[in-house]
């Protein structure tokens, strides 16, 4: 699939600093983009450089004023990554405390192709609280990639900047191409 609106969630996890790398395979394959942030996201991620990418400001607030209107375009598509344990927990249970998770709460709730890529060690994903956030975000139809087939598990305590480097930057969005080509061959097959 060649163009689409890609909504991008960063959490405060180590590789968030190059979700550039996301941004670009996006716009190499004619998709725009535009980021959101989680308030401890932010300190994560290169503002300035993310906007010039973009063309749009990184969201992390609710809009203030009541002239502030949205101007992106719809969601053909979610990623959030990385992805932190607190977050995925959030995202489960459908809790909404951040303009962030209220943003990924609603693109969900639309049936929005959604990828999510944990970045969480082996001890938190073993966790049953977390568990049972992957397969209630699964039963709803929110892929995440964390398993051996996605070349993608949660790695040793301790051992997260060594994994930086990996982080599946061009899986999570060709996961989510394929995921929104989907939705709109349906889509079009009901039309």
């Amino acid at each position: 699939m060649t163009g689409g609106h890609l909504q991008i969630v960063v959490c405060a996890a180590g590789p968030a600093a190059d979700v550039t790398r996301l941004i670009s395979t996006a716009h190499e394959h004619s998709w725009t983009t535009a980021v959101t942030a989680t308030p401890n996201g932010i300190g994560f991620i290169d503002l300035s450089m993310i906007e010039e990418l973009t063309g749009t400001a990184v969201r992390s607030n609710y809009r203030q004023a009541l002239g502030d209107r949205r101007s992106l375009p719809a969601a053909d598509a979610l990623v959030i990554a990385p992805a932190t344990y607190n977050s995925i927990n959030k995202i489960a249970l459908g809790l909404a405390d951040n303009y962030a998770m209220t943003s990924v709460a609603e693109l969900i709730g639309r049936q929005v192709p959604t990828v999510i890529v944990p970045f969480v060690n082996a001890a938190l994903a073993a966790r049953r609280p977390f568990r049972h956030a992957v397969a209630s975000l699964r039963d709803e139809g929110v892929r995440i990639l964390l398993s051996p087939d996605d070349g993608w598990e949660p790695h040793p305590p301790g051992s997260g900047k060594d994994q930086q480097h990996a982080f599946p930057w061009t899986t999570a969005f060709e996961t989510a191409t394929r995921l929104a080509h989907a939705d709109r061959s349906t889509t079009a097959g009901h039309g």
